[in-house]
């Protein structure tokens, strides 16, 4: 979604006709600052049109009539029960449920700041208790077995080597897939380490492993279609960018075949990059620094999935004896 894009195009059309004029640009507004100054990802940022949409739809509707800065302003906590009320009724789950709340207090909070517009009644809106998920990487063995098999799961030499090396990548520099295809031949360095960017246009260093650099090698020797520097690198089998469907796809097909379990997606080859460095001595804070994770936190939960394999492990052993 570029600069100059239409409101209807963010939030849609049925919510752009409940507001008024000055609401309408604020929502501009809004969406530029999450994509100049947060540098949200654009899938982010479509999820947050989206939700404020439903929002915004919903109390012109309830409110009955055309909305503007001073009825948001004015709304009571009730009213944001009643729409959050209304969305549960509809099915959305708790995880959907919070990204929803998120969007409408990160535009409030948006409206704070930049708009002189301010609301006690959100921040009293508790936010749906989440289950707390541990990561499910693959084990070792599994890993290895995953990126040797995928290939074996393509006719088509080329499509096999690249799938091979997308989820090298994935496994081997614990990149997110949307890094591994955003990936240009320029950003393939001659060095032993990658510069990647990441989430918000944040950039890091990860090592680039032998094995990681063979199968990319291998990948673009086989590669039919030219791969200009600043084009990207994995190419559908049309010759346009890789989606991560694609692969996706592949990983569905590798995981039947090895009778791996439904958590063993193109994600969990990065979860298997970090338990696995974990379970060899990796610090934590590298391991932060090599996912990309701004915040400590998101890296501890690793120290969990080590914990619970190793007392998996010690329980297996008591069992044998």
């Amino acid at each position: 979604m570029s600069d100059s894009a239409a409101p209807e195009d963010f939030v849609g059309a049925p919510a752009l006709a409940s507001l008024d004029d000055n609401l309408a640009a604020a929502v501009l507004r809004w969406r530029r600052y999450l994509t100049s100054e947060k540098r949200m990802s654009p899938h982010t940022i479509a999820a947050y049109g989206r939700d404020m949409g439903d929002f915004l739809t919903f109390m012109s509707g309830y409110k009955g009539g055309m909305l503007g800065l001073a009825t948001l302003a004015g709304l009571h906590v009730r009213e944001f029960r009643a729409f959050l009320a209304a969305r549960r009724g509809d099915g959305l789950s708790s995880r959907s449920m919070a990204r929803t709340l998120s969007a409408i207090r990160n535009f409030y909070r948006y409206l704070d700041r930049a708009e002189g517009v301010h609301s006690d009644a959100i921040s009293a809106i508790e936010a749906p208790k989440l289950p707390h998920r541990v990561p499910r990487p693959l084990s070792e063995a599994d890993a290895r077995r995953a990126l040797e098999t995928v290939a074996e799961m393509e006719d088509e030499p080329w499509v096999a080597a690249r799938d091979a090396a997308v989820l090298t990548l994935l496994y081997g520099c614990g990149l997110r897939i949307a890094e591994a295809l955003s990936l240009t031949p320029r950003d393939i360095p001659e060095g032993d380490t990658m510069r990647v960017t990441g989430k918000r246009s944040k950039e890091r260093i990860v090592p680039l492993l032998p094995a990681v650099r063979e199968a990319i090698n291998d990948y673009m020797k086989a590669c039919p279609y030219s791969l200009g520097a600043d084009e990207p690198l994995f190419r559908a089998k049309r010759g346009g960018p890789l989606s991560p469907r694609a692969i996706q796809a592949a990983m569905q097909r590798m995981r039947a075949a090895l009778g791996l379990p439904d958590s063993a997606t193109p994600h969990a080859l990065r979860h298997s990059f970090a338990t696995h460095l974990l379970s060899r001595g990796g610090d934590l804070r590298t391991i932060q620094e090599l996912l990309g994770h701004a915040d400590l936190a998101s890296t501890q939960v690793y120290t969990e999935v080590d914990g619970a394999r190793l007392e998996a492990v010690y329980a297996e052993a008591f069992r044998r004896r």
